[in-house]
């Protein structure tokens, strides 16, 4: 007689949905915060969903002169990567998730994410490929970037990490050269599609994908 195998419960992780918010400063204090609660075992995996304000980043590996307009507030902060740009209409998402307990590597992860944008895009028809190294992202028919990816990790727990480019005023570009490249590389799903989409729906995609690749089960976090 063979014998029944029960399907393990899916692992919780915590969802915090911020919405639009003007304060860049604001979810990058509390992913760190975060980042300390997971280290020291307090909280699951968690994922925060964002849409940030206009504002520039620049990772480790950032170059100044990459910057060609001085005009909006920007942060140096800890994830790889040179500059970017996040702004309203961009849909940004950083995991803060242990890479041990999940079984991966940052490679792994980084193609994780990867993923999780490709299956978000294939939903809408757009055919997409993730790029490793100086290319690193998501990109529409290998020419156009839609997504960006910038990761950090502190005692294997990872924070930072996707943005991916929705409804986003791409001119705002133009005022950068996003991870060195020229702007006009840029493009979002709107564009490609050729019409405005409903960030409501790429989020539950986000959400779906996720959560599926980790074997998680999201919960709404009560307070932020």
């Amino acid at each position: 007689m063979e014998e029944i195998q029960q399907e393990r419960p899916k692992r919780t992780a915590f969802l915090y949905d911020f919405g639009f918010t003007a304060d860049y400063k604001v979810v990058w204090d509390f992913q760190k915060k975060l980042v300390e609660k997971r280290v020291s075992g307090e909280i699951p995996d968690s994922l925060i969903l964002v849409e940030h304000d206009h504002v520039l980043t620049m990772g480790r590996n950032s170059h100044e002169q990459n910057i060609l307009i001085q005009d909006l507030p920007k942060f140096e902060i800890e994830r790889g990567g040179d500059v970017t740009y996040h702004g309203p209409g961009q849909l940004v998402a950083y995991p803060i998730i242990s890479l041990n307990e999940n079984g991966l590597g940052v490679r792994q992860y980084v193609e994780l994410l990867e993923k999780v944008i490709i299956d978000v895009l294939t939903g809408f028809g757009l055919d997409s490929v993730g790029k490793l190294g100086p290319m690193t992202g998501v990109w529409v028919d290998g020419r156009r970037k839609i997504a960006s990816i910038g990761v950090a990790c502190s005692h294997w727990v990872t924070y930072h990490g996707l943005a991916l480019n929705v409804n986003t005023d791409l001119s705002y570009f133009q005022k950068i050269k996003p991870c060195g490249f020229e702007a006009g590389i840029m493009t979002s799903i709107s564009k490609e599609l050729g019409y405005m989409v409903e960030m409501p729906e790429v989020k539950e995609r986000i959400l779906e994908s996720f959560s599926r690749l980790l074997d998680l089960r999201l919960e709404e976090a009560k307070t932020f």
